[in-house]
């Protein structure tokens, strides 16, 4: 699944959360959820590559959102992809 993350605040509100929202990074990524994450270029938000259940990934992808202090701080929106790999699904 592919989560994209568009700021809502300027930048200044952003930097100041963004350490609490690695750490939840981090957190996602020891869990196998998280496979990459990044911002985008120019600075506008964010991408994250996740891997979820074949099984209701919907809900998986919601709790990403919903435990991610942008969201919950009002720092960002999210746009939330699930996505049916078929090429290249067991390099992921």
């Amino acid at each position: 699944a592919i989560a994209l993350v568009r700021y809502r605040r300027p930048i200044p509100e952003v930097e100041a959360v963004t350490d609490e929202h690695r750490v939840y990074l981090r957190k996602l990524m020891a869990e196998g959820t998280l496979i990459a994450a990044g911002p985008m270029d120019p600075r506008f938000g964010g991408i994250f590559l996740l891997k979820v259940p074949d099984e209701d990934p919907q809900r998986a992808l919601d709790a990403v959102r919903d435990n991610d202090p942008f969201y919950t701080k009002h720092i960002a929106q999210y746009e939330l992809v699930c996505w049916n790999v078929l090429l290249g699904k067991d390099a992921l």
